[in-house]
């Protein structure tokens, strides 16, 4: 497949191969890495692989001719390659950004420099609702003060005018942090929503949202398909962020409980479960580890521990108060095969067994893996073997 940036962009490792040796190659990084806990079933792949990306960030400089540019980091570098559309993005939002770029000569708007701190607009990001077609433009400035705003929106929508929210986000710092502290709304309610797996979420500029919906629809199936809740289940969802998973789980569960360190995250999921009436779901600001050590010390109980670290995977802290508490599954997402290695040998030295796997391909052409993992107490496996064979 050709694209004219790839050797220089870095963001598509995979683009040399067809996508059914993409899956093949996976699946193989996977296994080599898995392959002492448990079997793998087959690759979960697209079948439209390409444009998949809901949410598309752009940088904004000057090359050296003083012509505007957009595009991406060069990897590892702050060095931006110019991109006007790519295979992995949204159609859409690659021409909304070509739109920006164009007018910002009528509207004298000159880009930032990182180097001197001079210029106004440093990033641009879009995100799309995949259900609803909502579209967000996040105007990322280095000074609040944006001339000729409201005419600026205008002119973007006359071309667009599937936009929806339009907001500026102030970042005057020299960072590498893409958005800032302060926002401001200039058109529509400063948030989309979108639905995935029959719940409808709000998206802000900052909230969490998986960039491929139609594979984030596949793994989180999957990994409720591996916690076969019967209704009854006590379900605690660590790494909640905006309760996603957790409030998905919820329609089958008896009660569930949302963890999230960051607040922001809890608000929103509060709010989340609300529009979507899910009334069997708590959400509590806390370090997860912290938590599940206090309801292990208070004798309470958790059946099913449903967690998706970030890319570091869990601390040992946190597996140490996962074994504390007991619970009879736990169900592992992983953007990361190597540290969910890791941590599955540090579950079965203490009492669990991996009793399925699947790598779900969330980001085709990179070499990026997503992993959901069923682990099983041996302990509890134990206890209902033996039930079983004492009513034989």
């Amino acid at each position: 497949m050709e694209c004219p940036v790839y050797k220089k962009c870095g963001g598509c490792q995979l683009l040399h191969m067809d996508y059914e040796k993409q899956l093949r190659w996976k699946k193989e990084q996977v296994l080599k890495l898995l392959k002492p806990y448990g079997k793998l079933e087959d690759m979960i792949g697209m079948e439209n692989p390409e444009h998949y990306r809901h949410k598309v960030h752009a940088v904004f400089g000057r090359d050296r001719r003083g012509n505007t540019i957009s595009g991406v980091y060069k990897e590892g570098t702050h060095q931006i390659v110019p991109v006007e559309s790519c295979l992995l993005e949204h159609e859409k939002a690659d021409a909304i950004i070509q739109t920006i770029k164009g007018l910002l000569k009528s509207f004298k708007i000159k880009t930032y420099d990182e180097d001197t701190g001079y210029g106004l607009l440093r990033h641009v990001l879009v995100r799309i609702g995949y259900c609803t077609g909502q579209i967000m433009v996040v105007l990322v400035l280095g000074s609040p003060i944006m001339p000729s705003k409201n005419n600026f929106v205008k002119a973007l929508r006359r071309e667009h005018p599937e936009i929806t929210t339009v907001v500026v986000n102030v970042n005057d710092k020299k960072t590498s942090m893409v958005l800032g502290e302060r926002e401001q709304v200039i058109y529509g309610p400063g948030y989309i929503e979108d639905e995935l797996c029959g719940m409808t979420f709000k998206i802000s500029p900052k909230s969490f949202y998986q960039v491929n919906p139609v594979q984030a629809q596949k793994l989180y199936q999957k990994a409720i398909e591996y916690a076969d809740l019967t209704g009854r289940e006590t379900v605690l969802d660590a790494y909640c962020g905006t309760g996603t998973i957790g409030m998905i789980a919820a329609e089958k569960a008896g009660k569930v409980i949302g963890v999230e360190l960051n607040k922001d995250a809890v608000k929103d999921a509060i709010a989340g479960a609300r529009k979507n009436q899910v009334s069997n779901i708590r959400f509590y600001q806390a370090d997860a580890g912290d938590f599940m050590v206090s309801m292990a010390e208070r004798g309470e109980k958790v059946d099913v521990v449903l967690m998706d670290p970030p890319r570091s995977g869990s601390s040992e802290k946190f597996l140490s108060s996962l074994i504390k508490l007991r619970p009879e599954k736990v169900v592992y997402v992983s953007c990361n095969p190597e540290t969910l290695a890791r941590d599955l040998k540090f579950l079965c030295e203490r009492g669990y067994a991996m009793k399925r796997g699947a790598a779900v391909d969330m980001f085709p052409f990179t070499d990026d893996i997503e992993t959901v993992c069923l682990l099983s107490n041996r302990k509890a496996d134990s206890h209902i073997k033996l039930s079983l064979d004492m009513k034989r």
